[in-house]
């Protein structure tokens, strides 16, 4: 499969293209860990769990006849208040402290979440069938499914209307505000408590955007929040804090990325490669600062 890749364009185009709609979904949790990140200081380890229990409100749904593309909106509303609540009983009382407590504070909340949705729902592997069908290009030599291109329409329209918001109305400029400089905006009379919960709010209901199109592009179990989050902070950590095109572009890149790694390596290898490009990107980034410091001497 190695060689067929480089061998037959067409391949070559399923994955990328594969690779750009899964890219875009990976993007809109990026942004919401990038955002959090930014105003808060937190590196939420939790990320991927809020996805994942997002993506159980859409498949609660369609166990009920409800069709799972209605998670779109219910979920990202309930998802809101979940994260408000998150803030008000635990990350209140991290944010102030050094980043580490907060990687500690959010991992016990992965862990909380991970057991609780297992209670909740089980260990199967689920699936919440959208019944979208596919779509054939190139005569039929390249597939996609709807549920993917749906996945990516939806994942850009609320990127842009996130980015609206976050210009025009008087929450977003308090939340950019805040990020730029907390203690200046709290003397400016800002709200900083009010900001911070509307913050992680906000990212809790990109993470259900993100995992009702997951639930009915993918699968879901209780357990696999952690890939997720993992790959929302290496999108960060290459794109940057406040980057929206470079987040959009990393995540794409990072889709393309785990398409070619399933080909040439095999699906049991995707997520191990992404691991592995996870290290590679914190070294060289070390060996960067590294050589920073050294020129500044």
């Amino acid at each position: 499969m190695d060689f067929m890749v480089f061998q037959y364009p067409m391949i070559t185009v399923q994955a990328c293209l594969d690779g750009i709609l899964l890219g875009v979904l990976f993007a809109l949790i990026a942004y919401g860990m990038a955002l959090q990140w930014g105003v808060m200081n937190i590196i939420n380890i939790a990320q991927g769990d809020l996805v994942i229990l997002g993506g159980y409100i859409a498949y609660f749904m369609y166990l009920y006849g409800i069709h799972p593309a209605w998670g779109v909106i219910v979920s990202p509303f309930i998802m809101y208040f979940v994260g408000v609540g998150i803030y008000k009983l635990v990350i209140n009382k991290v944010v102030d402290r050094d980043l580490f407590i907060s990687i500690l504070a959010t991992f016990g909340i992965s862990i909380l979440f991970m057991q609780l949705m297992n209670f909740a729902f089980g260990a199967d592997v689920v699936l919440a069938n959208s019944g979208y069908g596919t779509t054939f290009l190139f005569d039929s030599n390249v597939v996609l499914p709807n549920s993917k291109i749906f996945s990516a329409v939806v994942s850009i329209a609320f990127a842009i209307c996130l980015v609206i918001y976050m210009k025009k109305s008087k929450l977003g400029r308090a939340i950019r505000a805040t990020a730029q400089n907390a203690r200046a905006a709290k003397i400016l009379g800002v709200d900083t408590e009010k900001v911070y919960a509307a913050t992680f709010g906000i990212n809790a209901a990109l993470c259900g955007v993100a995992g009702a199109l997951i639930s009915i592009t993918f699968t879901i179990h209780p357990y696999m929040g952690l890939p997720y989050t993992i790959r929302s902070f290496m999108i960060v950590i290459v794109a940057g804090l406040g980057n929206l095109p470079g987040v959009a572009m990393s995540g794409m890149g990072l889709g393309v990325f785990e398409e070619f790694a399933d080909y040439i390596l095999g699906t049991e290898f995707r997520i191990g490669s992404v691991f592995l490009l996870l290290v590679l990107i914190l070294v060289y980034r070390r060996f960067k600062l590294s050589r920073k410091r050294e020129y500044l001497k």
